[in-house]
């Protein structure tokens, strides 16, 4: 089995580490000092138990690597359809995509029973290049958990969690997800096939949705946002308008909001990804979390005031600072 991960930072590099383990051929897409670091010296991960360096086939030109049973974007949601052409060139015949990136996902609508079957986000997929090229059946969705830092060229640190939830946008549990999730299993990791991966996307998104613009507007850690009254009301706003939508589109949640902001609360002192982008210059993921989401209330009817009004200011925020498009 032939496995391409297509952005090796650090959940990227992690993986990639993870499954080197194993038996399958695997294969990392970076580029930069990263790169350069991990051809000359291996990767080097580091965790609990201790630390490992691993020599894998790591390049930044994609049509060098042979076909490809599975190819996992790690890449932030706004950078993937700008390398469609190359995902595509990556695949064999029977290849899948599996999206591992934050937000919701550009097949979202694929094989879902109701009247928005096959309804297009152009949000997160603009002019449908990924549903056109890649094709949506080819895609297997993605929830991933783990923390991990990338602490310097070819360094990774892995902070907790090893999960990665998969599922078909059928719900059905195929034999390539199956053998998809024992190769993950194999390599140490939890990767349970969910009949519902939808469920799981919007319970991920409700935080990052909230957490992500309020910690850039207010340069504060997920302890402060979550117990002070003042922003965590404004994030209570923006997940009920977040809930109302994702039910309206029939996903069921498995936790309520005050536990949920509870839980981002025990993560203690922790700067957010969008928040650590703005303070390095790098772009903002602001549409894959929130954008998405207005779209989505406009193709449902239901009105967003709360992520209206976050929106713009961090959308704001983002142009002032060179980190939105």
């Amino acid at each position: 089995m032939r496995i391409c991960i297509y952005g090796a930072g650090a959940i990227g590099g992690y993986l990639g580490a993870m499954l080197s383990r194993t038996e399958v051929e695997v294969s990392l897409i970076a580029r930069g000092p990263h790169l350069l670091a991990m051809q000359q010296q291996g990767l080097r991960l580091i965790t609990e138990e201790g630390e490992s360096v691993h020599h894998l086939n790591c390049t930044d030109k994609p049509e060098s690597l042979p076909p490809q049973d599975y190819v996992i974007v790690t890449l932030k949601a706004h950078s993937v359809p700008g390398i469609v052409p190359q995902i595509v060139s990556l695949l064999a015949p029977d290849g899948s995509v599996v999206t591992a990136v934050n937000g919701i996902p550009w097949w979202y609508f694929y094989k879902v029973n109701s009247p928005m079957q096959d309804k297009r986000l152009h949000t997160v997929d603009p002019e449908d290049q990924q549903w056109q090229q890649i094709g949506p059946e080819r895609a297997i969705g993605c929830v991933v958990y783990p923390a991990c830092d990338l602490v310097e060229p070819g360094v990774i640190r892995h902070v907790e969690g090893n999960r990665f939830t998969l599922g078909e946008p059928s719900g059905e549990k195929t034999e390539r997800v199956n053998t998809l999730s024992q190769a993950f299993i194999e390599a140490g990791l939890k990767a349970p096939v969910r009949p519902r991966i939808r469920d799981d996307i919007w319970v991920k998104l409700w935080g990052n949705l909230c957490f992500n613009p309020i910690s850039a507007l207010t340069h504060s850690t997920l302890d402060i946002i979550a117990t002070d009254p003042g922003t965590r009301d404004i994030a209570r706003g923006m997940m009920k308008e977040a809930q109302l939508i994702a039910e309206n589109l029939g996903v069921r949640f498995s936790v309520d909001i005050e536990k949920r902001i509870d839980g981002a609360a025990n993560v203690g002192a922790h700067k957010t990804s969008m928040l650590q982008d703005l303070e390095q210059g790098r772009p903002m993921e602001i549409d894959a979390l929130l954008t998405v989401v207005q779209e989505m209330g406009e193709m449902t009817k239901i009105k967003t005031p709360t992520i209206d009004t976050v929106l713009a200011l961090v959308i704001q925020r983002a142009r002032q600072a060179g980190c939105y498009n």
